[in-house]
């Protein structure tokens, strides 16, 4: 281990697990070792990948096919991505990883937080002036618990990269290649905000994904300035900003920037390369890089500018993106600046009006494009290997399928004339995709295994169900005397002296316990057993009116399905929907919305946080599979196997192949 390399600031079980590893593993040099890669496409669906290759439309996944297997892959309770991926590095389910969701609740004071990883600020300063000066150092923390295989594999000599696994940020302590993906912030600490700078407004519009600002062409130039990061060295904390500059021509459609001292020109509808942005929070002293990209939209009739959020910049990066801490910045050496926040398909200026679909998909080919660049970078690597191991992230089909399954889906409620323009967007990707496997297998030789698995599949998402809502009308949740249901949000307002269960969440349901939450007042014995069996009956016979359906397939006990330290803090129950139906994005931040479901009419139309039978991932291999029914739970401690590495004890799943490498 390298002693002048920063060190995350946890790794919750390590200790132990890898002292122990160390007696039993032991690759010495005289030990054969396999070669295994293995892709991850990230909700690439069996029906999908069944219809496109029955159309001849995924030539590269028949072939590998042809040479050894493919089955469904079961995946996580609930099948929300940092979920499936925890159980996918950990081989432990939720009980034992500790992230159920994306959103979870601190039961003490009954506020929500995300999942993933906090940061923590300096504790102390010094105040000089108008200035702070830390006396101590703030720190990110992966919330994460259990051991990555990774960290195993590397532990025990094993040659290891991965690229890109979601829920790995900051990135756990270890002497392999890996780069931070999806839970990776962009440079506000956020999950992306983007900025849309228009003529169409009178005033600045704060949405939830992004800034929309008002600007104005004036002598032919238009002034705008980019957020950066809280400037927390200043009494105050203001945010620190850049100002930026561009001559407009109408004429030509055309525009000329000036952003921090770079200067480029750019047609409508043309993409910048990535720019470089300092923001200088103390003079000489301190200036935090970021790196953006710049969309001109439209010059005439309208300015209209898109500017991606403010990624880290990978080649020095403010919070820890890599290990080794320096790799990210040979990466951007060997390849340039390129998108470190964790999903950078741009959903929410999809949803929110700064795109249309053409523009997303514009942007969505970028993300593509940059991502099979990386993986030619890697395989080259990898080829001239004589062993080792290296996983590889694409998120492209699950932004694409949340996105664009209206376009293809002439049921979706949202299904419309701009829809159709895209219908086989969906296609294209998976298309895509069969491109990049391609690229893999023409790196690899017989003897290498390969692998390409997806975390889960995908459905329709037509309906809503707001959980809380259902639970309001049912008097498991009472709201204090003079609150209205819609002024509720983030679980203001409940009055917990009469409140039995409530949601937060995607799919979680909670129960108001005694003993866990500040203001429980469910016994924790008899009653809470006779709840849940009130509450499991109750929800999955809940019929929509409007379609005639059930909306809930399954309300898991979580102390039935999860196993390990961490199943006391879960949701109590989580909720499996059928297909066309998911838990509302309003009950999922803990609002109690006017009715029980809803026409989902965002353009986030299709979903997979639903029953774990209803969106069941893939997984081909290279080599005939020996398990029957393999999930996500198995990987791990196929990857240790395959190097004739013990799987640690609190491993849920085993091996998918008998016998041996």
């Amino acid at each position: 281990m390298n002693p002048s390399r920063p060190q995350p600031s946890r790794l919750l079980g390590a200790p132990l697990a890898l002292l122990l590893l160390a007696t039993v593993a032991g690759a010495g040099p005289s030990r054969q070792l396999p070669k295994v890669l293995c892709i991850g496409f990230d909700g690439m669906d069996p029906q999908l990948l069944d219809h496109f290759r029955a159309d001849g439309s995924m030539p590269n996944f028949d072939a590998l096919i042809a040479r050894g297997d493919y089955r469904n892959l079961g995946t996580a309770i609930p099948p929300q991505s940092p979920v499936a991926w925890s159980n996918f590095i950990t081989g432990m389910d939720p009980g034992g990883h500790g992230i159920f969701d994306f959103i979870h609740r601190n039961p003490a004071t009954l506020t929500p937080y995300l999942s993933a990883a906090q940061a923590m600020e300096p504790q102390r300063w010094w105040k000089v002036g108008p200035w702070k000066i830390p006396r101590d150092e703030g720190h990110v923390e992966n919330l994460r618990d259990g051991v990555a295989f990774w960290q195993l594999l590397d532990r025990a000599g094993v040659d290891a990269t991965v690229f890109k696994v979601p829920a790995n940020f900051p990135p756990v302590e270890c002497e392999a290649h890996t780069l931070s993906g999806m839970g990776t912030p962009d440079i506000l600490g956020t999950y992306g905000i983007y900025s849309y700078f228009t003529e169409d407004l009178a005033e600045e519009v704060e949405m939830s994904g992004g800034r929309h600002v008002p600007v104005a062409v004036r002598d032919g130039r238009v002034w705008g300035e980019l957020v950066g990061p809280v400037n927390s060295y200043r009494a105050g904390d203001p945010e620190s900003r850049l100002p930026f500059e561009a001559v407009v021509d109408r004429e030509h459609g055309s525009a000329l920037f000036d952003v921090d001292g770079e200067r480029f020109l750019l047609e409508q509808g043309e993409w910048s390369d990535w720019v470089t942005l300092r923001f200088r929070l103390v003079p000489a002293l301190k200036t935090v890089r970021g790196v953006c990209r710049f969309y001109l939209k439209e010059v005439s009739p309208t300015f209209k500018l898109y500017v991606t959020p403010v990624n880290l910049d990978p080649a020095a990066p403010e919070m820890p993106i890599s290990t080794p801490a320096d790799w990210s910045r040979e990466l951007a050496a060997a390849l340039g600046p390129f998108y470190t926040q964790g999903l950078p398909d741009d959903t929410k200026a999809l949803e929110e009006g700064a795109f249309d679909d053409d523009d997303y998909v514009s942007q969505s080919t970028l993300v593509f494009e940059e991502r099979e660049q990386q993986l030619r970078h890697e395989l080259d690597r990898f080829a001239a290997q004589k062993d080792g191991f290296l996983f590889f992230y694409f998120n492209s089909p699950d932004q694409t399928c949340h996105t664009f399954w209206r376009n293809m889906d002439h049921d979706s409620p949202r299904h419309d004339a701009e829809a159709e323009r895209h219908e086989q967007r969906i296609r294209d990707v998976y298309r895509n995709c069969d491109r990049a496997l391609g690229l893999a297998l023409e790196h690899v030789d017989d003897e290498t295994l390969v692998l390409v698995l997806s975390d889960h599949g995908f459905a329709p998402y037509h309906r809503s169900f707001h959980v809380n809502r259902w639970l309001l009308d049912r008097g498991y949740l009472v709201l204090q005397p003079g609150v209205e249901a819609r002024d509720v949000t983030y679980l203001s307002g409940i009055d917990w002296n009469r409140t039995r269960a409530y949601a937060i969440g995607i799919n979680g349901l909670y129960l108001n316990l005694r003993s866990r939450e500040a203001g429980g007042i469910v016994d924790p014995g008899a009653e809470r057993e006779a709840l849940l069996q009130e509450l499991v009956a109750a929800l999955e016979a809940t019929t929509d009116p409007v379609t005639g359906q059930r909306a809930v397939k399954y309300a898991y006990r979580t102390d039935e399905v999860y196993h390990g330290p961490h199943a006391a803090e879960a949701p109590d129950i989580v909720l499996g929907y059928h297909r066309g139906f998911r838990g509302s994005n309003e009950s999922a931040l803990g609002e109690v919305p006017d009715a029980t479901f809803a026409d989902n009419m965002m353009k986030w139309s299709g979903d997979h946080c639903m029953a774990a039978d209803e969106v069941p991932g893939i997984i081909i291999s290279s080599r005939r599979i020996d398990k029957a029914d393999p999930t996500l739970l198995d990987l791990a401690p196929t990857f240790l196997s395959l190097f004739g590495i013990a799987p640690l004890p609190e491993m849920v799943g085993s091996p998918l192949f008998t016998g041996g490498r």
